[in-house]
């Protein structure tokens, strides 16, 4: 029974990979981003089309394995020098969309009859946008390098480290309003200090161990690919481990 079991499994995950490769040669012909024709990917093995998606728990696995990786590889094309080099324009932009955002985002949920943290909970998710898109299809398009490239990309910078910050707070306070002893201050706090300890970690491994590393992982590049999905996996246990999504 359960070698059935996994030999279902594999046949799905197969169907998915040759569905994908299939509707992206399609989307390729369209001339069309490789993004969008996943998307379509997903919605055709949803069960509205062809109900092919079934292994609700093995999916959900490799989503948030995938996510992972391709916020890392999203992360690489980022560069907080650009907030610098550009400047007011990053931060002009960044920070009045995520203040005009909320602030209505709040108010219309408000109107709508949510109750004030849910509220403040819609109005952030409001502020995001899709920093992976954006990026997968100026890279698609070679145009990170052009001028609104780099501005769209010092934009989404400042954008992110708002929200982030925003989130890891919310994350805490959800927490501290559930829990028996102390307040949801104190759990912001504790958060924030994880996050900070965990940032200075990532520093101090970039600074002093990550360059030498990669130049030996570097000589496997099978190997080396392996030590950045499994990086990226890393951090993002550990992430969630410490309170942050």
């Amino acid at each position: 029974m359960t070698a059935a079991i996994e030999g279902y499994i594999f046949y799905e995950i197969a169907a998915l990979l040759v569905l994908a490769a299939g509707v992206g040669f399609v989307g390729l012909l369209l001339r069309q981003p490789l993004i969008v024709s996943f998307i379509a990917v997903g919605v055709l093995a949803g069960p509205s089309v062809l109900d092919i998606a079934r292994s609700d728990a093995q999916i959900d696995l490799l989503a948030e394995l995938g996510i992972a990786v391709l916020l890392f590889l999203v992360g690489l094309k980022l560069d907080f020098k650009l907030v610098r080099t550009l400047g007011p324009v990053a931060l002009i932009t960044g920070l009045g969309q995520v203040l005009f955002t909320t602030i209505f985002g709040f108010l219309i949920a408000l109107a709508l009859g949510l109750d004030p943290r849910t509220a403040i909970y819609v109005a952030i998710a409001l502020t995001f946008s899709s920093t992976i898109i954006i990026v997968k299809l100026l890279s698609d398009k070679r145009e990170l390098d052009s001028l609104h490239g780099r501005i769209a990309l010092g934009f989404l910078i400042v954008q992110d480290i708002v929200v982030v910050v925003a989130m890891i707070a919310l994350s805490a306070i959800g927490v501290g309003g559930e829990a028996q002893d102390g307040g949801a201050a104190g759990e912001v706090i504790a958060v924030i200090g994880y996050g900070l300890a965990m940032l200075a970690g990532v520093i101090v491994f970039i600074r002093f161990i990550a360059n030498p590393l990669v130049d030996r992982l570097s000589r496997a590049p099978e190997l080396l690919v392996s030590f950045a999905i499994g990086w990226a996996a890393l951090l993002a246990a550990l992430g969630h481990y410490l309170g942050f999504g």
